[in-house]
């Protein structure tokens, strides 16, 4: 005797329903048996499902009715057809540790995000390492300056000397205006290449320098150019892949301009003693040629190329016609100008007023190192609480900064300490929050062209 128990699956619910038990006999006659706690029915009233079909029939139901989807918010879908897929709980184990999928979100102009990812995590861990080097170096003009006035320039000023690395952070801004039209139709990829080889050219030469024009070429020119073709490129890459997070992924890819300016300066101030300002210089060659051939092979695009025409690749200043734009541009300029001048002269400061230059290189690797947590968490406050208001009371705690601790510090060196972290806190957050904050002003395939034409007039400061 064999016993054939029958399932059937209600196709609305996906639920499975045991309705009766059939035993036969060796001769075949069938009869109705109630297994205990079940009602006895017809066989006829249940077709024969099979058990595939029940379960094929639970994974059609609508997802309000399943555990475990990731439904997204109102007006966005996770998929670009439309369709919901199960979270990768549901496809597992159900457990409460499963990983789930990223959220993908969409903006006013239908362009979709990802806001997390592989891919787009390392995208920002590319722009890490190309910020790393370029502006750690920019943020280690303090300590050549300091440097060059005491040895291979020291028979000029130090305002002389300050118009090459005024210069630097000049260029670094201001060739944005024709980056950022290349990189919104071109994409990153040679762009980062290009300023990644004059990086390393600027670090391999800066050793052979003994004449003020040396220092101006290989420094304000070849450097200032080199940190351009990186910096526009890396924020602005980021922009494709976060819309929500962006001031979070933004941010963290920005700490590392200030991992480079707490690393730089201490490697600098230990290998001059030791090696000498050529070798030492070319050990920071080294370090940053590595890091920029790990930038040239993780930022990219996630929008198509356009043609080579003149609206896509020439500036347009046709843009500073919208207000909001303009007067953004404004607070940035007023902003940047007064950022840099602890940033180049901190150091130097400090040697005025009798500090060992050992600790004055250390000093600018404090700012720095505040700067890195200024850089980082500004940005997931911006995404909760607003970009503009994070960055407006950041940029008013650098003038309270400013008028209670640098002005009365005098020779004192714990002042100097505790105005060199908080202001590096307050400072960082403008590098990473007035990108996010432009892009709240533009489409996304022309953030680019916004961001460089905004700093083409902030690098006038």
């Amino acid at each position: 005797m064999s016993t054939d128990v029958r399932l059937h699956g209600n196709p609305h619910t996906g639920a499975i329903e045991q309705d009766s038990s059939r035993v036969s006999t060796t001769q075949g006659t069938p009869l109705d048996v109630a297994p205990l706690g079940l009602s006895a029915k017809p066989s006829t009233d249940a077709p024969n499902v099979p058990l595939s079909s029940v379960e094929d029939a639970g994974h059609r139901s609508p997802p309000a009715a399943q555990p475990g989807y990731d439904l997204p918010p109102e007006g966005r879908t996770t998929l670009e057809d439309g369709h919901y897929r199960p979270s990768l709980e549901s496809q597992t184990d159900h457990s409460a540790h499963s990983a789930p999928m990223s959220r993908v979100t969409t903006d006013a102009d239908g362009n979709t995000y990802p806001e997390g990812g592989l891919e787009a995590w390392l995208v920002v861990f590319g722009s890490w390492a190309g910020l790393f080097a370029a502006l750690g170096l920019v943020n280690t003009i303090g300590t050549f300056q300091a440097y060059l006035d005491n040895h291979q320039l020291e028979d000029y000023s130090s305002g002389s000397t300050g118009w090459i690395f005024g210069m630097y952070a000049f260029l670094t801004f201001f060739c944005g205006v024709q980056i950022g039209p290349i990189f919104d139709a071109k994409g990153p990829r040679f762009l980062v290449f290009a300023g990644s080889v004059l990086v390393v050219v600027q670090m391999a030469t800066l050793g052979l320098c003994t004449q003020y024009w040396h220092f101006m070429l290989v420094i304000g020119v070849t450097g200032g150019l080199g940190a351009s073709l990186i910096f526009t490129p890396a924020i602005s890459a980021i922009g494709h892949f976060f819309n929500e997070k962006r001031g979070v992924a933004t941010g963290i890819a920005a700490t590392g301009g200030s991992v480079g300016g707490i690393t730089f300066p201490l490697v600098l101030e230990k290998l001059f003693p030791m090696i000498g300002f050529a070798w030492a210089t070319r050990v920071v060659g080294l370090i940053c040629l590595i890091l920029v051939i790990i930038s040239c092979l993780l930022v990219k695009s996630r929008l198509p190329k356009k043609p080579a025409s003149k609206e896509n690749v020439l500036p347009d200043f046709r843009i500073f016609r919208e207000p909001k734009f303009a007067l953004t541009t404004a607070g940035i300029f007023f902003v940047e100008w007064g950022l840099f001048v602890p940033i180049s002269y901190i150091s130097s400061y400090a040697l005025a007023h009798g500090v060992s230059s050992q600790f004055s290189y250390q000093l600018l690797a404090i700012l720095n190192a505040g700067s890195f947590f200024g850089r980082w968490i500004p940005g997931f406050v911006a995404d909760s609480l607003g970009r503009y208001n994070t960055l407006i009371a950041t940029v008013a705690l650098c003038l309270v900064c400013n008028a209670c601790l640098w002005l009365p510090a005098g020779d004192s060196v714990p002042v100097m300490v505790v105005y060199s972290v908080i202001f590096g806190f307050a400072s960082g957050s403008n590098i990473s929050l007035t990108p996010v904050c432009i892009s709240q002003l533009c489409k996304i395939e022309n953030y680019g062209r916004y961001y460089a034409t905004s700093y083409t007039i902030v690098s006038f400061g």
